[in-house]
This record gives C-alpha cells, structure tokens and sequence, in this order.
C-alpha cells in the first residue's frame, strides 16, 4: 500500500492558493499571489530541496497543468520531478506529452492506486483533490509550511466536510523568518471526552 503525503504552504488562516507567484492561481480575483517569497531562508530552503528529490505524485489537473508549463523546461535541478511517475485526477484531461503522465478520472481510481504497490505518493498545491482526499480518510501524512500570515481570503486546505482524523506531530522546526514546518502522521480515530470543571 502507498502512503499519501500532502505537503501544503499554508497561511494561519488555512489558505493554500497562489504561494508561488502573482499570475499561479487568480481564480476568484485572488491577488496575493507569491505570499510565500519573503519566507525565504537557508532553513526553509533546505526542507524544500530534501521534499524535491525523486518521488511520485498525485496531482490536481490545475496544479499539473502549472507544472507541465514549468518542469519539463526547468527540471535540471530536480530531476526528479521530470522522472518521477504523475498521477493526474482529470475529468477533462486524457493526456499528455509529459513523460510518466497517467491519468486518473475517479475517487474509485486513487483508491486502487493507493492500495496498489508502489513509490509513495506526494501531493502538492491541488485544493480540490486535497478536499477529496480528506473527506474520504485517505491522507497518512501532512507535511506543513505554516507561514505567520493571515490573507482572508483564498482556496482552504480545509474545509468542511474532512473526515475526523488524528494527527500526531513527528517532526518540526521553526525556520528564521517564523515558519513553521511540521510534518503530522495518520494517527487512529478523533477521541473525544468530557472537560471537568
């Protein structure tokens, strides 16, 4: 069986949309696009080097389509992105000139991928496909780049309708600039009690 790992720049309102540039997602007249630049440092740097190296993916068609006008052209620093197989959920995509493209058109399909053998799978941006995954129990790790910054508004890592899931904190550190990266695993059902007085 994979593991899913979701790996999220997240502000502290829960927005994940546009952390890369200006123009990456202005779907909903979004304008904050490249919040995530004055984050920067050699701490947070070097965690996003170590998430690059080779592994597989599942991906959004959104988040796919941003990558294949990128990583195709640029990926001589991390390799491993252009050879890593990309699982892309689509209902409108079929194909691609992408190498290690394969599509996937229902939740059915990731389920069987997942309980497939295999490279574990990583997921990046992807609002939509994160939504489902979390709603239907299927995410065994997070692996969040909490930034201290609030936007109101933009797409949500979560929202309602995820299915209750604990979570147990494995790794963290804060970065320089006050990030904090934290990687939280699958940890069994919500426990719930009474709170005395």
């Amino acid at each position: 069986m994979r593991k899913i790992t979701v790996l999220s720049m997240i502000t502290l309102d829960g927005v994940i949309q546009g952390p890369g540039g200006p123009e990456e997602d202005t779907s909903g007249g979004f304008q904050y696009g490249g919040w995530v630049a004055p984050y920067g440092d050699e701490v947070y740097d070097a965690v996003v080097q170590k998430e690059l190296e080779p592994a597989d993916y599942l991906l959004g068609r959104k988040t796919f389509d941003i990558w294949a006008d990128y990583w195709p052209e640029h990926g001589e620093f991390w390799p491993g992105i252009n050879e890593g197989t990309k699982y892309i959920m689509s209902n409108t995509l079929t194909k691609s000139d992408w190498k290690n493209s394969v599509f996937l058109n229902s939740l059915a399909a990731i389920k069987e991928l997942k309980n497939s053998p295999g490279a574990d799978l990583q997921v990046w941006g992807s609002s939509e496909l994160v939504q489902l995954l979390l709603k239907y129990d299927l995410v065994d790790e997070l692996r969040l780049k909490i930034h201290p910054l609030i936007l109101g508004e933009g797409k949500k890592l979560f929202a309602n309708g995820s299915f209750p899931a604990a979570f147990t904190l494995t790794e963290s550190i804060v970065t320089p600039t006050g990030v904090i990266i934290a990687t939280y695993q699958r940890a069994g059902e919500v426990k719930t009690g009474t709170v005395g007085t």
